[in-house]
């Protein structure tokens, strides 16, 4: 029940911090230097539709066309870890109730509990609000969070004027965020730069 809450909450309100926030928050008490956040969130109209089409076609880019799970992704994932070559499948929808609920730490138990929200979450914020929040409250550095704080802490510019070429190396650093570098990532934003292009962006 208080996760149907929260979601009906979020599909108004912007929410103040995430679970993964408040676990960044905690590993900073046990780690050297200073822990600065960084988040400010912004509506989806102030972040460039290249910035969007680029994080979507690096993590979901069956985004528009599933409701929550991209079964044909997860079934190519279990054959390649079969195969020897494990990767993951989850779309920005159960990125995002990771990011909102839970914590980076893998178990079985949140897995279970991700798949009972996610269609849930699916039904009760739609596409448009979860792109919304996905990209307002993902990390995008050390205590960087959020398409705004990206756009600030990498290029010195606003999420709104973020170009195509911007939006792929940023959506390059998505999955190891606390690792990568923009400025670095000149393979793997090619690939999504093609990407985008066979998505019509």
């Amino acid at each position: 029940m208080w996760v149907l809450l929260s979601l009906l909450t979020l599909k108004f309100i912007d929410p103040p911090t995430t679970g993964v926030h408040m676990q960044r928050r905690v590993e900073s008490w046990f780690a050297k230097g200073k822990y600065v956040k960084r988040y400010q969130f912004v509506p989806l109209s102030r972040i460039s539709p290249a910035f969007q089409h680029a994080v979507i076609a690096a993590e979901d880019g069956n985004f528009y066309k599933h409701h929550g799970f991209d079964w044909e992704q997860i079934q190519d994932a279990i054959e390649d870890a079969e195969a020897g070559h494990p990767r993951g499948a989850s779309t920005i929808s159960q990125q995002l109730i990771k990011n909102l609920f839970f914590t980076t730490h893998g178990n079985p138990i949140r897995k279970a509990a991700e798949f009972a929200i996610v269609p849930v979450a699916e039904l009760v914020l739609g596409k448009k609000r979860i792109l919304e929040l996905y990209l307002n409250v993902i990390e995008w550095g050390p205590g960087v969070f959020g398409a705004e704080a990206a756009a600030q802490v990498h290029y010195g510019t606003t999420a709104a004027r973020i170009s195509r070429e911007q939006g792929a190396r940023l959506a390059a650093v998505v999955p190891a965020p606390r690792r990568r570098k923009p400025a670095r990532m000149d393979r793997y934003s090619a690939i999504i730069l093609g990407r985008m292009t066979v998505l019509g962006w």
